[in-house]
């Protein structure tokens, strides 16, 4: 998970916000993780958020963190993403701690006033082939049904 998509100052306030767990059997010994949220907002709120995070990553790629459970890093980058939406953004994220590294990628997509954000949770570097996937289905879903 991208933490920074927490962050108030980076996402503003939405006006409605829901959220789903999704899972998917990509083989016997692999699982995909990941969520799925829809943020609307009153303002330019969405806009913002797209351009705040774009701005961030460029400024700050790394954080190294300390403390309980030995530390690790998180690494962020701007990755190649299908054009979806009004704009739309693939944040690629490595988290490692020790000689673990997982992935938490996620693909934000504004439509208007609406952020649809697919994240994958914490699964095997390389599995973000999903991603794309999971994120045009629920942009559709978004378009025809609004939720």
């Amino acid at each position: 998970m991208i933490p920074l998509l927490s962050a108030r100052r980076l996402t503003g306030t939405p006006s409605a916000m829901a959220a789903a767990t999704l899972s998917y059997d990509a083989g016997p010994d692999d699982l995909w993780v990941g969520t799925e949220v829809l943020r609307t907002y009153t303002d330019d709120g969405a806009r913002r958020a797209i351009t705040d995070l774009r701005t961030f990553v460029d400024r700050c790629p790394a954080v190294v963190l300390s403390g309980g459970g030995g530390g690790g890093s998180h690494r962020y980058a701007v990755a190649p993403a299908p054009r979806l939406g009004d704009d739309s953004i693939h944040v690629s994220c490595t988290v490692t701690s020790g000689l673990d590294a997982m992935a938490c990628d996620s693909l934000l997509i504004r439509i208007g006033t609406t952020l649809v954000v697919v994240q994958s949770e914490g699964n095997k570097t390389g599995s973000d082939k999903y991603l794309d996937q999971v994120a045009e289905a629920a942009l559709h879903r978004y378009q025809t049904t609004g939720s």
